[in-house]
């Protein structure tokens, strides 16, 4: 090999890594938004996020440009999961969670893609995404007007507010890789507004290491826990079938086919079920990241691989996790006021997209039962175990959807199509 040769395949390296740091650098804000909080520890998210993705590049044979990093899906269940459970066993019932993206792998592996369209059409997920969304809703509304907190209403509606705003600002007007990251522009301004109201306290940042292995938690195992996640993880898993069919469009790759759907719902299974291992959230697929791989052109997967590297070597900086404990809740109730939504409105869409009729009387009664359950805040309780919330919800809408026939055609439409 000539030394010109090996300088290009070292300028080659050299750019990739700089390009993985770009990638991170798009999936960062809404990567730590979820540990920050759930409460979960930050620099063990950065950790799980490198971890889960180099896992799932080994399953899919590093076909895949894709990032993975922490759900917002997860975000209310791990909520009440610590505030009912604790930690631990919170984290058991996520490592289940993740089993049920490596059983759906089997089922496609079995049956094709078909079969999960049938278990789960757009009638079930839809109305379970959208009650994933507006039950965080209050939780968003309660974190921007500083309820809880050392804030005054003042203080926190002006943070909260101009923190939606330039986010939201961002998101509509910016152009190139700025529009891809408006929680980072939302952070950045809610918290030079609290830098100038006094509302930052830096020493835990000076106090803290350069160096410092990310917090492992050891999870716990409690059926009432687990029984309660399982379900949950029905949503992200049937969503994580867009995000790749989205990658597959942006590369021009077919990833359903090659390496196939089956090898990335497993990387994607085994990659949530060791982040919750190690006490971290759960992981998926990031939109984000697909934006930034159609908007700079760059296909190649092992550039996902310098990302993962990056988050992992970022995760053990003490003064990194130090430095993102110090931003004010109220910062991240202006950003959930957007991101909250959002999730309601992937649910909606979710439902136009497979071209839902809402006036049919089976799909309206599966809909009405599922949205009423979420909100109402509907539960079952079996002896010392209890069905409640997203969970309870999803169980509901797969069995409605079993069981409730589906209405023929009218005849005089019938007669219409002949």
């Amino acid at each position: 090999m000539s030394q010109d040769t090996q300088s290009q395949i070292a300028e080659s390296k050299v750019k990739q890594a700089f390009v993985g740091l770009q990638m991170l650098f798009v999936a960062f804000g809404a990567l730590v938004l979820v540990p920050l909080i759930t409460g979960l520890d930050s620099n063990t998210a950065l950790l799980t996020a490198g971890v889960g993705t180099l896992l799932f590049q080994l399953c899919t044979k590093r076909q895949v440009p894709i990032f993975l990093a922490s759900s917002f899906a997860f975000i209310a269940p791990i909520q009440y999961g610590i505030a009912t459970w604790g930690l631990a066993v919170t984290l058991g019932g996520l490592v289940c969670a993740g089993l049920v993206y490596v059983a759906l792998s089997a089922l496609v592996k079995l049956k094709g893609v078909e079969a999960l369209q049938r278990v789960f059409p757009p009638i079930v997920v839809g109305p379970v995404i959208i009650i994933i969304g507006m039950g965080l809703a209050p939780v968003a509304v309660d974190m921007a007007l500083g309820k809880n907190s050392n804030y005054s209403y003042d203080q926190a509606l002006i943070v909260s507010m101009i923190t939606l705003l330039t986010t939201l600002g961002v998101a509509v007007f910016a152009k190139g890789m700025m529009k891809l990251i408006p929680i980072m522009f939302g952070i950045a301004a809610g918290y030079i507004v609290c830098a100038f109201m006094g509302l930052i306290n830096l020493q835990p940042v000076y106090d803290a290491p350069w160096f410092s292995v990310p917090t492992i938690t050891t999870p716990e195992f409690k059926l009432e826990a687990i029984l309660y996640l399982l379900p949950i993880a029905i949503a992200p898993a049937v969503e994580h079938v867009g995000g790749i069919m989205a990658i597959s469009s942006v590369t021009g790759k077919n990833f359903l086919q090659k390496p196939g759907l089956h090898r990335t719902l497993l990387g994607d299974g085994i990659a949530t079920s060791v982040a919750s291992f190690l006490g971290g959230p759960p992981n998926t697929t990031y939109a984000e990241v697909t934006g930034a791989v159609m908007l700079t052109r760059n296909f190649n997967p092992t550039i996902m691989t310098w990302a993962a590297v990056w988050a992992i070597a970022i995760s053990f900086c003490g003064k990194v996790g130090a430095f993102l404990s110090t931003i004010p809740t109220i910062v991240m109730g202006g950003i959930m006021m957007l991101v909250f939504g959002s999730i309601a409105v992937v649910g909606m869409s979710t439902l136009i997209r497979g071209k839902v009729d809402v006036t049919e009387s089976r799909n309206l009664c599966i809909i009405s039962v599922v949205m009423t359950f979420g909100i109402g805040g509907m539960f079952v309780n079996f002896g010392e175990v209890s069905l409640k919330g997203i969970s309870l919800c999803a169980i509901v809408a797969i069995l409605l959807n079993l069981v409730l026939p589906k209405e023929a055609k009218k005849a005089e439409e019938t007669e219409v199509s002949q």
